[in-house]
């Protein structure tokens, strides 16, 4: 005969067993693996049958990462979500929910998965030396992508970029990526930057270019119309000093003869002596 101790130990020992018995029993359909821009994108139907509980089924609902997809509740216990043309964006964890009257929900989960895609990055940024880049990549695809940041250095030549340098900071969260560049520098930071998104189905990358400006960039317009006036002035300044001699009085050049009204005068005299003839 078992002592009390001996029971209590068999009682706990049952336990696990117990529960398991009263969870519930979902039967899920296996994962999906997409293949976008095939030309083949054929529906796919995500699949849930409640098999056994031991509470009152209430309705059941699908939820995609985490948030209730509209329109999903239903009543029954087997359930259904179809995906008519599936793209790249449609992957993601989707779970089917059930809900009972007295005992907590259950649900199962059915991975959507498919090779990461970017769709947003900036195309490019222009900086002037000294200010502060930030350069970003976004991306739909499922599992969430591992990435990482390159830069161009030579003619298919890349380096990898990290925190290391002090100057360079990367933050990843899921799906997103953003590289900051503290104090552009304008010899060693302009270029081209790639992102890389990949995880277990495939990879992808997108490329921003960086331009950095100098300080005197502000100043080029003025100092255009600057140059402009002195080349007119010099060119002004050539030219009348190399104007032809004849252009110009020489004062060695000898004086024509002034006239004079002497004959004139002869005239008169004569014309006087007559009269007083």
């Amino acid at each position: 005969m078992l002592s009390y101790t001996g029971m209590l130990a068999l009682l706990l020992a049952m336990l696990p067993y117990v529960s398991s018995q009263n969870e519930p029993r979902i039967n899920a359909s296996d994962q999906e693996i997409l293949q976008p821009k095939s030309g083949q994108e054929l529906p796919i139907t995500l699949q849930c049958n409640l098999t056994n509980s031991h509470s009152t089924h209430q309705e059941t609902f699908w939820m995609k990462n985490g948030r209730e997809i509209p329109n999903t509740r239903t009543e029954h216990k087997h359930t259904e979500f179809k995906l008519s043309k599936p793209r790249t964006d449609d992957s993601g964890e989707y779970m089917c929910v059930y809900a009972f009257k007295s005992a907590p929900n259950a649900n199962a989960s059915i991975e959507v998965k498919a090779a990461p895609e970017i769709i947003g990055h900036k195309r490019s940024e222009n900086k002037k030396e000294g200010e502060n880049a930030t350069l970003y990549c976004k991306s739909v695809g499922y599992p969430h992508p591992m990435w990482m940041w390159r830069k161009k250095v030579g003619r298919g030549s890349y380096i990898d970029i990290d925190n290391s340098t002090g100057r360079f900071f990367i933050i990843n969260k899921d799906n997103f990526t953003e590289l900051s560049i503290i104090s552009v520098d304008i010899s060693t930071d302009p270029g081209e930057y790639v992102c890389n998104a990949s995880n277990i189905i495939g990879s992808k990358e997108s490329m921003t270019i960086l331009r950095v400006r100098s300080h005197l960039a502000p100043l080029w317009p003025f100092l255009g119309v600057l140059a402009e006036i002195i080349i007119l002035v010099v060119i002004i300044v050539v030219y009348e000093k190399r104007k032809r001699p004849d252009e110009v009085p020489d004062d060695d050049e000898p004086v024509a003869p002034i006239k004079t009204n002497s004959t004139n005068n002869h005239k008169d005299k004569n014309v006087r002596q007559r009269n007083t003839n």
